[in-house]
């Protein structure tokens, strides 16, 4: 009888596992894939290898400018992606050995709850059946494939692929067509533009980067677009033949072909085929429904990650999981929602936390918007060349407090968790001003749009 069985393996389940196992619960971890899921194997830590890469790449090209010359700049596609799987490999052995050092249990293969007696939660992988007092959910999500005529026959052949086989092509396609705008889609967009394909997004919205700042989405467009990506905005994709993608725009139908079509229009939970329904877990358009403390409506049943749908970003996935193990463990916690940062890892990077201007109006909020130029910041303009990045602080006008802030920018990723932790604490903008930012560095920034 284990204290806790956990179904799934990525950033909720494997940090939730540790943090169970070091509390001293017997905890049994059931992954069907990887250890690291999506995240850690085929999403956030390999896109970002890849990236760093192109960037690398982008800078040894345009380096003339910064008063150095790189002659014959070549690019390594097949270099590349091996590097990333190194990477890899020693995230996902260096998680592993920290749950079994923590004393974590880890079976292979589909965990399917069967139902529940006297003892607790019944569950079998395969032949094999193990019982647990509690059970926390965390089998993340999997790629949203629409009814479009021809989308599954693309996927079959390999001509339209996800973001697991865009992360393992060993050359550089002659024509990439992203079907969405979002993070993913613009991150892989970004990278192989860098490295020598012509890029094609094609998105539904008005606008690409979702629910981001307008203005913030409009000057990240300009520079990918400036580099030579062609953006398609307002275009239903209406059928896929073979490497032609056919969309309706202003009620005309076109078409654009490309060597490979990456399919990027979003995620859904995993929640079908793992026996919810045997325990009768309450479900929601396709997301397990869970409260603060990320209990379900079943006693004892806990779901964390992507799983429930609330904000589907690895770093949600910790702190989900983290609550859940508190809670379970008998210590106060509750889920918090409204200071997550994201981030879009193009180049320029764009972060944001909190409300933006459009969601604050949409709230009936009152604030003030400051917004300044990044090259306020000395390090930004010595190491951007013509650089357009901004930053916008939102402050509620009653309280003086921070409610959001959006970068795009050099450092964008590295600077928001500070933002997230002025709205996290509700710090005072006079207690903000006093603080010492390190100088110069892009982060003082923040500082700067306080004080205009």
């Amino acid at each position: 009888m284990y204290d806790l069985i956990v179904l799934g393996g990525g950033p909720a389940g494997y940090l939730a596992s540790e943090r169970a196992g070091h509390a001293g619960l017997k905890t049994l971890l059931i992954e069907k894939n990887k250890i690291g899921g999506v995240c850690l194997n085929e999403g956030c830590v390999p896109s970002k290898t890849l990236l760093h890469s192109a960037k690398i790449y982008d800078y040894a090209k345009g380096s003339e400018k910064y008063g150095i010359t790189c002659t014959e700049v070549k690019y390594d596609q097949e270099k590349v992606i091996k590097r990333k799987d190194v990477v890899v490999r020693k995230l996902v052995g260096g998680v592993t050995a920290t749950l079994k050092k923590n004393g974590v249990e880890i079976v292979d293969g589909l965990g399917v709850i069967q139902g529940k007696d006297s003892e607790g939660f019944i569950v079998a992988v395969g032949d094999k059946v193990y019982k647990g007092k509690k059970i926390l959910i965390a089998t993340g999500s999997q790629v949203l494939v629409p009814p479009i005529p021809g989308l599954k026959e693309g996927l079959e052949a390999g001509t339209v692929i996800t973001n697991r086989e865009i992360l393992e092509l060993m050359e550089v396609p002659e024509s990439l067509v992203v079907i969405g705008g979002g993070v993913i889609g613009l991150e892989m967009a970004s990278y192989y533009n860098s490295v020598g394909s012509k890029v094609t997004v094609v998105e539904m919205l008005g606008k690409i980067a979702g629910p981001n700042d307008t203005e913030i989405s409009s000057i990240l467009q300009n520079n990918l677009k400036g580099k030579g990506i062609e953006f398609i905005l307002g275009a239903k994709v209406t059928q896929v033949k073979n490497d032609t993608v056919v969309f309706e725009k202003d009620g005309n139908i076109q078409e654009v072909k490309g060597k490979k079509i990456l399919l990027s229009i979003g995620r859904k939970a995993v929640t079908e085929g793992i026996g919810l329904e045997n325990i009768s877990v309450a479900t929601e358009r396709g997301v397990i429904k869970t409260d603060e403390f990320m209990k379900t409506n079943i006693p004892g049943v806990y779901a964390a990650g992507d799983v429930n749908g609330k904000s589907m970003l690895a770093h949600t996935a910790y702190r989900e999981g983290e609550v859940a193990i508190n809670i379970i463990t008998g210590k106060k916690d509750r889920m918090r929602y409204h200071a997550i940062p994201s981030v879009i890892y193009t180049n320029p990077e764009v972060a944001s936390v909190g409300e933006t201007e459009e969601t604050a109006a949409g709230k009936g909020m009152e604030f003030i918007v400051k917004k300044v130029s990044n090259n306020f910041s000395g390090r930004y303009m010595a190491e951007n060349e013509r650089g357009d990045g901004i930053t916008k602080v939102l402050l509620d006008k009653t309280h003086n407090t921070v409610i959001g802030v959006q970068i795009i920018g050099s450092y964008a990723s590295e600077i928001i968790y500070g933002a997230g932790l002025m709205i996290e604490t509700e710090m005072p903008v006079d207690d903000i001003k006093e603080l010492v930012f390190p100088h110069p560095t892009v982060s003082e920034i923040l500082r700067e749009a306080l004080f205009i």
